[in-house]
Parts: C-alpha cells; sequence; structure tokens
C-alpha cells in the first residue's frame, strides 16, 4: 500500500494506518504535507461511477463547505480517482482532506450540539437542492429508506424470531403509511448518513462532516429521519433529543406537514435497515465488528419506538415546528357518536373509556398519544397487528376466499396441523365463526350423539352470546336480568379452593368436590348429553377447577353416557404456559373441546375438535355446513398463528413470564392485606380483592384499582361473581418488564389508599 501510495502522491515520510470500514479499506495517511485518507474500493464499474459521483458532488459544493467537508486530493497524473493494481487485483483510488475534531458519538450529549448538527444539515440540503448528478440519482440500494424492502432478505439472518417479527411489523407500517405517499414528497439528493460516528466537533463547536459514500438521490425528509435516528437511539426519552434537531433544521430549511407525518415510520425504518444489515453482515463476515458495533442500541431503540404512540411523535413533532396538533374528537363526542347507531347495551370498559387508534404485540395506541399496555386482551393471542398473521389474511385474501363446499388445500392443511397438538383421540374438527358458536355446535353434536338433552354446567361458566350458549352459561342466564336456568341444565358448584367448602391445595379439595357432583348427578334422573367446563372458570374470577375435579368427575360422568367437553377458548394454545390446553392440568382427555378468541389473533374464527366416533355419529343427522367456518383466509390466519407461537417459543414464554408475573403479585399480597388470592396460571392470573381480615369480597375497591390503572395507561379488567378479581390475561409476547410495571403501578394505586 505504501508503494501504491507513493506511486500516486509526492509523499515523504509516510506513515500509513488502516482505519475501520463497512465494505472498503481506509488509510490514514500521514506526510511532509499534511495528513489524508486514503481510501480504496474493490473494482467494479458501478462502483467507479459512484465514487466518482461522489467526488464530483464534493468538488461542487466546496465553495460553501470548504473545511467542513472532505476535499478530494488529484494525484499527480491530475486525477481525483483512479484505478490501480495492488497484489494483482484492481483497486479504485482516491485521496481526501483529512478533518480535525472527535465523533459526536464520543462526546456528552447536549441540546447545543444537536441543534448545531441540524442547522448544517439543513443548510447542506439546501445547497444539494441545486446539485443534480444522474449517477446518484438512478442508485438504488438498501441503505436509501425509499428501497427499504431491499432489505427485506436480510430479515431471516435475524437470529430471534421475536426480533424478526418486529421488523417484519415496521416494514408492513413503511408499506402501509409512507410507501402511498412517496410520490408527494420533495426529493433531492442527500447526504444520507448522518450517524455518530461521520460527524465531528472540536469543543462544543461543529467541525466537520466525513464520509459521503451513502449519497442518495431521496425523499428529503430521509435526511432528518437517519440523523434523528442515529441522535436519539441511545437516548431515554429518545422523542424529547428528537425535537432539537428538528426545530433547528426547521429553522433552516422549512419542512412541509406530510414530511412531519411519516417521520414516525422513516425512523422506524432505519432502525430496521440498520439491524438487518447488521445480521447479515455478521453472517457473512463474523470478524467485522465495524459493521455490528451499535446494534445492541439500535434493538433497545426499535423496542421503546415501538412502544412511542406514533400520534404523540407526529404531534410533538408538529409542536415542534409550529404546526397545528391534530384535532381529536372528545370521549363524550365518541360515546354520542356511537349510541347513535349502537345499543348502549354494547358496553364500554373504564369510567374513561378508551378511544383506540392503533395497537402492535403488547400496546395500544389511544387516538390523544398515548400508550397502553394491555394486561387485559387475550383475544389478540400472539400480539396485537402480529405481521404474521396479518401478512397471512392479506396474501391469502388475494388469492382465494370461499367457503367450504369447494376443494381448496389450505383447509385440510390447517386441520391437520391444528389436531396434531391434540391427543390421537381427538381427531376430527369443524370449524365456524366464534367460541360462541362453537359451544353452540358442541351441545347439538353432544345431544345428537346421546339423543340426550340435558347438560350439566359449572357454576359461573360463560360460553357465549348463542342462545344455546347463554343457556349452558349460568354467568348469564343466573344475571339478576338473565332468564334464569333452564329445565335441561344441571348447574354443579363452582370447585373454588378459596371461596368454597374445601380449600385444600392438593388433590383432596377437587376429590371432595368431584364426589360432590357426582352424588348431585346421581340424584338426577334424566339422561344427560354432557358436561361441559373451563379448565380455570374466566367469568368466575380466573377460578382454576381444583386439582384433580376432572379426573375424580369425568369417569362418572361417562358412565352416565355423557359427552365431557372441554372449553378451551380462553385457555387454550399455550396461555397457561405449563400446558397447551388447559384440560392437560387435570390429567384427562375430554371427549370435545371448543376453541375460539386466540385461533385468528382477532380474526373470527372458532372450531369443535371432537373423536371420530362424535364426529360420525353426527355426520347421520342434518348436514352441517357453515359460509364463512374454514374459509381460506380464516385459515390461512390459524396457521400463522400456530407459526408464531412456535417460532417464538409462546409457551414457554407464558410459563416464564407467567410465572414471575404471579411470583410479583404475591409479593404484593404480603404488603397489602386487601389481596385476599393471586390464582390462575402462565398467562391468566386473577387478584382477587378482599376486605381486610375477612373473604368478604371489595367490589368497590377491584374497581378503583381497575380504573386508576387505566388512567396510568395499563389495562386490565375485572370479573367473578363480585366483580372484585382483578384479571389479567395479556397477549403471550408478554414481557417480564412488562409484568413488573403492571405491579408496580398496583402498588402505587394501593399504596395512596
Amino acid at each position: 500500500m505504501r508503494a501504491l501510495i507513493e506511486q500516486q502522491y509526492d509523499f515523504k515520510s509516510i506513515r500509513i494506518k488502516k482505519l475501520d470500514g463497512y465494505d472498503n479499506a481506509n488509510y490514514l495517511i500521514e506526510s511532509d504535507k499534511g495528513t489524508f485518507i486514503f481510501k480504496t474500493y474493490p473494482h467494479s464499474e458501478e462502483l467507479l461511477d459512484l465514487v466518482q459521483a461522489e467526488t464530483d458532488i464534493l468538488l461542487s459544493i466546496q465553495d460553501t463547505f470548504s473545511g467542513l467537508i472532505p476535499q478530494p486530493i488529484h494525484n499527480k497524473f491530475g486525477c481525483f480517482v483512479s484505478v490501480e493494481m495492488h497484489n494483482g487485483n484492481p483497486l479504485i483510488c482516491r485521496l481526501l482532506s483529512y478533518l480535525e475534531g472527535l465523533p459526536l458519538g464520543s462526546l456528552e450529549s447536549s441540546h447545543a450540539i444537536y441543534a448545531q448538527l441540524g442547522r448544517f444539515l439543513a443548510r447542506l440540503d439546501k445547497r444539494l437542492l441545486k446539485v443534480k448528478n444522474y449517477v446518484i440519482q438512478s442508485r438504488k440500494w438498501e441503505w436509501d429508506i425509499q428501497y427499504f424492502h431491499l432489505s427485506l432478505p436480510y430479515l431471516n439472518d435475524i437470529p430471534s424470531a421475536r426480533d424478526r417479527n418486529t421488523v417484519r411489523y415496521f416494514f408492513q407500517q413503511f408499506e402501509e403509511n409512507v410507501v402511498p405517499v412517496l410520490p408527494e414528497l420533495r426529493r433531492s439528493i442527500i447526504y444520507n448518513d448522518a450517524n455518530e460516528h461521520n460527524i465531528l466537533f472540536t469543543g462544543d463547536k461543529f467541525s466537520g462532516l466525513i464520509d459521503f459514500g451513502d449519497l442518495a438521490y431521496s425523499p428529503l425528509i430521509n435526511e432528518l429521519a437517519i440523523a434523528i435516528t442515529y441522535a436519539i437511539y441511545d437516548k431515554e426519552e429518545p422523542i424529547d433529543w428528537a425535537v432539537h434537531l428538528l426545530k433547528s433544521y426547521h429553522a433552516v430549511l422549512p419542512l412541509e406537514e406530510l414530511e412531519i407525518k411519516i417521520l414516525y415510520y422513516l425512523i422506524a425504518a432505519r432502525l430496521c435497515i440498520s439491524v438487518c444489515n447488521s445480521a447479515h453482515a455478521r453472517l457473512i463476515d463474523p470478524e467485522n465488528t465495524y459493521a455490528t458495533n451499535s446494534e445492541k442500541k439500535v434493538w433497545n431503540m426499535m423496542y421503546k419506538w415501538l412502544k412511542t404512540n406514533p400520534v404523540e411523535a407526529e404531534n410533538t413533532f408538529r409542536k415542534a415546528i409550529n404546526l397545528p396538533k391534530q384535532e381529536i374528537p372528545t370521549i363524550k363526542n365518541r360515546i354520542s357518536y356511537r349510541h347513535s347507531f349502537l345499543s348502549p347495551i354494547l358496553s364500554v370498559s373504564y369510567k374513561n373509556p378508551v378511544y383506540v387508534k392503533k395497537a402492535a404485540f403488547q400496546y395500544m395506541y389511544d387516538a390523544y398519544g398515548n400508550t397502553l399496555l394491555d394486561a387485559y386482551n387475550n383475544i389478540p393471542h400472539v400480539g396485537h397487528s402480529h405481521p404474521k398473521v396479518v401478512e397471512a389474511g392479506q396474501r391469502q385474501m388475494c388469492h382465494l376466499n370461499t367457503n367450504t363446499r369447494y376443494l381448496y388445500d389450505v383447509l385440510p392443511e390447517y386441520a391437520e396441523k391444528l389436531l396434531r397438538l391434540f391427543p390421537p383421540t381427538l381427531n376430527r374438527v369443524f370449524f365456524v365463526n366464534s367460541g360462541s358458536a362453537a359451544s353452540d355446535l358442541a351441545i347439538r353434536m353432544a345431544r345428537f350423539h346421546t339423543g340426550a338433552e340435558h347438560i350439566m354446567v359449572i357454576e359461573h361458566g360463560y360460553h357465549g352470546n348463542t342462545q344455546t350458549s347463554i343457556d349452558i352459561s349460568d354467568y348469564k342466564f343466573n344475571n339478576p336480568k338473565g332468564q334464569g336456568k333452564k329445565a335441561s341444565i344441571i348447574k354443579l358448584p363452582i370447585p373454588d379452593t378459596f371461596r368454597g367448602k374445601y380449600s385444600l391445595k392438593d388433590e383432596s379439595a377437587g376429590i371432595a368436590y368431584a364426589q360432590d357432583a357426582i352424588f348431585q348427578i346421581q340424584k338426577t334422573q334424566k339422561k344427560k348429553a354432557a358436561f361441559i367446563a373451563e379448565p380455570i372458570v374466566g367469568c368466575g374470577g380466573q377460578v382454576p377447577l381444583a386439582k384433580g375435579y376432572l379426573k375424580t368427575l369425568y369417569p362418572a360422568v361417562r358412565k352416565q353416557g355423557c359427552v365431557c367437553i372441554s372449553d378451551e377458548v380462553q385457555t387454550g394454545f399455550g396461555r397457561l404456559g405449563d400446558y397447551f390446553w388447559g384440560y392437560e392440568a387435570q390429567e384427562v382427555v375430554p371427549d370435545m373441546v371448543i376453541l375460539g378468541k386466540p385461533m385468528g389473533n382477532g380474526h373470527p374464527m372458532g372450531a369443535v375438535v371432537c373423536t371420530s366416533e362424535i364426529a360420525e355419529s353426527f355426520s347421520k343427522g342434518v348436514e352441517f355446513f357453515s359460509s364463512f367456518g374454514g374459509n381460506p383466509v380464516s385459515c390461512a390466519i390459524g396457521l400463522a398463528v400456530l407459526d408464531v407461537i412456535d417460532e417464538e417459543g409462546l409457551q414457554q414464554q407464558a410459563k416464564e413470564t407467567g410465572d414471575y408475573y404471579a411470583s410479583l403479585f404475591r409479593e404484593l399480597q404480603k404488603r397489602h392485606s386487601c389481596i385476599g388470592d393471586v390464582r390462575g396460571s402462565g398467562l391468566f392470573l386473577g387478584v382477587e380483592f378482599i376486605k381486610p381480615g375477612t373473604k368478604e369480597p371489595d367490589t368497590e375497591l377491584a374497581s378503583y384499582v381497575k380504573n386508576e390503572l387505566r388512567n396510568r395507561f395499563v389495562l386490565v379488567s375485572t370479573d367473578g361473581p363480585f366483580d372484585n378479581v382483578i384479571k389479567t390475561k395479556p397477549p403471550l409476547i408478554f414481557t417480564k418488564a412488562n409484568a413488573q410495571e403492571v405491579v408496580e403501578k398496583m402498588d402505587r394505586v394501593l399504596s395512596i389508599l
């Protein structure tokens, strides 16, 4: 290398030091004529054109920025860029002036420093608006945000499934929010790489910008998006720091409203581009730490950004440049609007209802810019707006959606994959559109199979909103406004070890409850069709069936000729952590299983899984048909949900996080005597509030805690016959940090009483 440099330049007393580089080799040259940067690149015609274009642009703007940007130096033959042979290989070579200063990343951040950077980038972009270069204008590559999709092939190089799916979520948000407006954005040649390594300061004064190798012809706002990304990715309050760059840039080069509207998504895109390329670089060159040295900070920032409500980000950015805040209707207005068309019987949660606009994974974004931690909704089982589930539905909808009277592969594919999760005896499935419809169908099938009418149910059980489902739901028919228990229903006491008459935690309580139930059943002379129960009675207050209850009761029920039905609408698909299906905790195998909510992650799906004997019996009756049960889109979504549970290890996540979550609640119970019981399994927990020193339910306190948590942007709910149990059943991607947030905020609420 020394010989090559001496051959090209009239330098003496040369000292050479190799510098870090991403995909080219850089050298610090100290000579009798000063200090320089010598850059070499592997030769290709395309790269030669790009290096020449960059050099031309640097030369064209020296009139404005001399001393603040690198100055190209020609060799002794008058060439600024040349191709030379080195060790038998052609190299593209050029020499640049050396700029003094310390990189921004080595300095303590300050608002004043960020303001200087913003002003300089705006001045640079104003000058570049006047520059034309058709090589740069034709460049398409993955580090230009507008070509975000070019990083998509690197997605699978990210080792963690959860990380991959977070990036995939932001890809979808970019397609939804940015791509449609790209043609409307101002475009220019931009610097495109204002990261903390390329920005120099001498003391507290901006002194230079180096490495123009990422020049791109791109939407102008991308310049600021990139600068903000690297300026804030290590900050605790990233948006607060972004404002200082934004204000100072806008003061020199005013931004447009549309640019501000998409800035949140552009910053997210740059974070994703960075981690995709870092993952790919590590795969192809594990020794190149330069390409991955900021990766941890980027991931931390990505998850902070996910927690940031896009409305709050946009409103903060708008305020910074004196744009008016978005006008949002009041809660009162939205309730009035809703009641103009819908009955108030369709209730909403909380004294201060949530007006929600978007949601992502375990977060919900309200219309006013607040991010709410969702510790309540078990319907988005693998997370709100999970990108793999969204993509599966979109893709299938593009191809085919029809009813089951036609042959299409995704129906048996999903059925096969679903049934693999059950024991061999449960080998037939009937698809419907909700857990309620599944309950209705299961009772119909059981009655047809047995020729009997009577159904045995559990006290406080809930199985859906159809008439048949209400008939078998004590939670509904026993309500003061309910229709009352029908003659065909046999209600068994809930086997509750906290509030019931048997309280031991070993199997003795469950056996005792079961023996009482058997005695009650035997007293009823009517022929019975089915016994239905949830493994954890959700509307009963998250009450797990006492250990040993079903193991004792099922054989006796079957002796009566009954079908045993497990309602897994809330407890299935790995939510309980230790078990994929709730019935497994009771060491039994039912004859029928009802599925619903989690199947489609919010898409309306339900199913009845049963034995081949029951299915064959049912097939002798009137034809079963559901227009939408098992349609191609639903099946594709169902497959995606199963894939996500598997690839992200969500059952194990539910166990580890759920065990930790329960332990935090039990520690809280020691500090607050108003907590009578903590129960449940995995991410299906209940916290029962009582009046201290008694087991008297404290409904008012539970309601207060629920609403105070909502005011602190944590969503839980209440349930149970006295509505005194806080229930928490979050998406399975809920983390230990999320669990800690819920319990700490609950602790603060209780501590100020």
